[in-house]
C-alpha cells in the first residue's frame, strides 16, 4: 500500500517539535518535517514560498501548517498539487484576522516591534521570574527557539500583508475556542478544539492523536 505523504510547517519562530508528540501510524503515513528556510530582508512572501516546492517531491501531499506555518502550507497549495490542507490556530484569510492586526498594518507600527530585545527578556524572567513563568520559558526555549530579529520582522511583516481575501477550496481549519493570536469570533468554519489556545499543537496533543488521521483520512 502506498503511504500517504504529508508535509508539516511550523509555526513563527517554532521547530517541528511542536509536533513531537504526535503518533501517527507510520505504515500509512510518510511523514515530513520541514523547518523555516532562511529569508531575506526584502524577499516577498511569493519568492520565500518557491523556496519550498523543490523539497516536496511526492505527488499530491496532504500539507499541515501552524499559525503562519498555515499561511505558508495555503501559499505552497497555490502552486502545486495537494491532496489536502489541515491548517491549526491560523487563518483561511485576512478577513479572519483581528482589528489589531489590520491596524498594525495600515500604521506600520509593527516596525516598532522590538524583536530584538525577546532573548534579553526571556533571560531576565528565567533568572527573576516566580515558577509558573519560569515554566513557560522553559516551553519557550524548547519549542519557540528562533529568535534572530531579521527573520521574526520578515515574518510579522509577511503575515499582516497577507492579501489572500478568499478562502482557497481543500483546506480544513482546525481551531481552538481560546486562541490569543487569531480569536475564535474571527473565524469562519472551523474545527472547534474546546478550551484550544495558540499553542494547542502542544498542549493538547492528545485531541489531535485522537482525531488528527481520521481528518486527514476522512
Amino acid at each position: 500500500m502506498n503511504k500517504i505523504p504529508i508535509f508539516f510547517f511550523p509555526g513563527m519562530s517554532s521547530t517541528s517539535l511542536i509536533f513531537e508528540r504526535l503518533e501517527w501510524d507510520t505504515s500509512r503515513f510518510e511523514l515530513h518535517f520541514l523547518e523555516w528556510l532562511p529569508c531575506e530582508k526584502k524577499e516577498s512572501l511569493a519568492d520565500y514560498v518557491q523556496k519550498y516546492i523543490p523539497l516536496i517531491q511526492q505527488n499530491n501531499p496532504i500539507l499541515v501548517g501552524v499559525s503562519f506555518g498555515g499561511i505558508i502550507a495555503q501559499e505552497i497549495a497555490k502552486r502545486i498539487n495537494v491532496q489536502k490542507v489541515i491548517i491549526i490556530s491560523s487563518v483561511r484569510s485576512n478577513k479572519e484576522f483581528p482589528k489589531r492586526f489590520k491596524w498594525a498594518k495600515y500604521t506600520k507600527v509593527y516596525k516598532l516591534i522590538p524583536t530584538h530585545g525577546v532573548e534579553f527578556l526571556l533571560r531576565m524572567i528565567e533568572r527573576y521570574g516566580n515558577d509558573k513563568q519560569k515554566k513557560r520559558v522553559a516551553m519557550y526555549n524548547r519549542y519557540l527557539s528562533i529568535r534572530d530579529p531579521h527573520y521574526l520582522n520578515w515574518c510579522i511583516q509577511a503575515v499582516l500583508t497577507w492579501d489572500q481575501k478568499e478562502e482557497l477550496n481543500h483546506v480544513v481549519h482546525i481551531h481552538g475556542t481560546k486562541d490569543e493570536v487569531f480569536p475564535f469570533k474571527n473565524i469562519r468554519n472551523a474545527i472547534e478544539v474546546p478550551g484550544g489556545t495558540h499553542a494547542m499543537i502542544i498542549v493538547k496533543y492528545k485531541w489531535f492523536n485522537q482525531h488528527l488521521e481520521k481528518i486527514i483520512l476522512k
